[in-house]
């Protein structure tokens, strides 16, 4: 077996893959998706693992922003994991997405997440659970109640507003100290921003964009900066209960719309759960943001069997952070471990899941500086 880029004459072979593995493609899917991939293409952030002239698994690298605490850093978003049935069980899986995550690394990214269809390969290979896409349920009507605050200026949107889209979202995910959503970058959001079925609106601190799914309402992003743009987004959504019966949304875990509800008892929530992995600690110290109040100096050993692990001394003080190689004693983590640690999970949880050991005079400290409720808005 042999691991290298994809290139655009194997894109059929690709197609015909993910086709064995998630069902048909269309032909409109396929010319999207091929338009979608091409830039990963040229930034080889596709492979594909080959048998003679066979493609065997192929991966994609997607390139998205994500935010923690507030801060935005370039991460390694992993989509596409597919092997051909005749090759499943073998361990082609496994090396492809060795392959990945040294590629990741070797273009600069410092963290990854992953949708997965199926926990144990990617665990075992470092990515650990740390979020979920929060899918609520809702009675159309609920929305209703939901009334402006004031004036709010709300113009449609289109493929031309995807820099002045990630302009809103760094702001707003800056200014609420977010931790894990997730941005595409401009090529991206100008191809789904001319999806067609797709209601797209954008106001100066804020934007939704939502469809209609049957007789329901499927709300992909509702984001806003500000209460009165908030309450008119949602109202706008909202205005279309006398038709739908429900509004399925993804939010986040302590989204604001829900405390503007009137009634609120019982809610049907999905989470699509995300694995997360740090793939260079010193660099992802460094770009993740931290509470202004937290204080933190431990030392950390890392087993890493694919990047290879070691022990940094973490310096961590007025939203900033530090991870200095060193020879010290200190507490011991896989790099499950520092992964859900890096997002949120907190030490008693890690040691008792035998994700953490060793000195533990830390414990408290690590909790208050990686203090997160991370979850993302998008699917990928």
């Amino acid at each position: 077996m042999e691991i290298r880029d994809i290139t655009p004459d194997d894109l059929d072979d690709v197609i015909d893959l993910r086709r064995r593995a998630f069902g048909p493609v269309s032909e409109s899917g396929k010319e999207k998706w091929r338009k979608s991939v091409l830039p990963a293409l040229a930034e080889r952030r596709y492979l594909g693992m080959f048998d003679g002239d066979r493609l065997a698994a192929s991966a994609r690298l997607r390139r998205f922003t994500q935010w923690w605490h507030g801060r935005p850093q370039p991460m390694a978003a992993v989509a596409g994991v597919t092997v051909a049935p005749e090759d499943r069980g073998r361990g082609v899986g496994t090396g492809i997405m060795r392959a990945v995550i040294e590629r990741a690394a070797a273009l600069g990214d410092a963290v990854s997440a992953l949708y997965p269809a199926t926990t144990a390969i990617y665990r075992k290979l470092g990515y650990e659970h740390a979020g979920a896409r929060h899918l609520i349920r809702l009675p159309a009507e609920a929305l209703r109640e939901i009334r402006p605050s004031g004036h709010v200026k709300l113009r449609r949107m289109g493929p031309g507003d995807a820099a002045e889209l990630i302009s809103v979202l760094h702001r707003v995910h800056g200014a609420t100290r977010a931790s894990g959503p997730v941005s595409y970058g401009e090529d991206t959001w100008n191809l789904w921003l001319a999806n067609e079925d797709d209601f797209l609106y954008l106001a100066d601190d804020g934007y939704a964009i939502y469809r209609w799914k049957g007789d329901d309402m499927e709300v992909e992003n509702v984001v806003a900066g500000s209460s009165g743009t908030l309450r008119a987004l949602w109202g706008l959504i909202g205005s279309a209960s006398s038709v739908a019966r429900e509004v399925v949304a993804a939010v986040a875990p302590d989204d604001p719309v829900l405390w503007m509800l009137r009634e609120r008892s019982k809610e049907r929530v999905t989470q699509v759960r995300w694995m997360f992995r740090v793939l260079d600690v010193a660099a992802a110290v460094e770009r993740r943001g931290y509470p202004a109040h937290a204080s933190c100096q431990a030392v950390v050993t890392v087993d890493d069997p694919v990047r290879g692990g070691g022990t940094w001394r973490l310096d961590i003080s007025g939203g900033t952070g530090t991870a200095t190689p060193c020879d010290e004693p200190g507490v011991t983590l896989s790099v499950n471990g520092l992964s859900a640690l890096y997002a949120g999970v907190p030490s008693s949880t890690l040691r008792l899941s035998g994700l953490m050991s060793g000195d533990d005079r830390y414990d408290e400290a690590l909790d208050a500086a990686f203090a997160a409720k991370p979850y993302m808005l998008d699917y990928f």
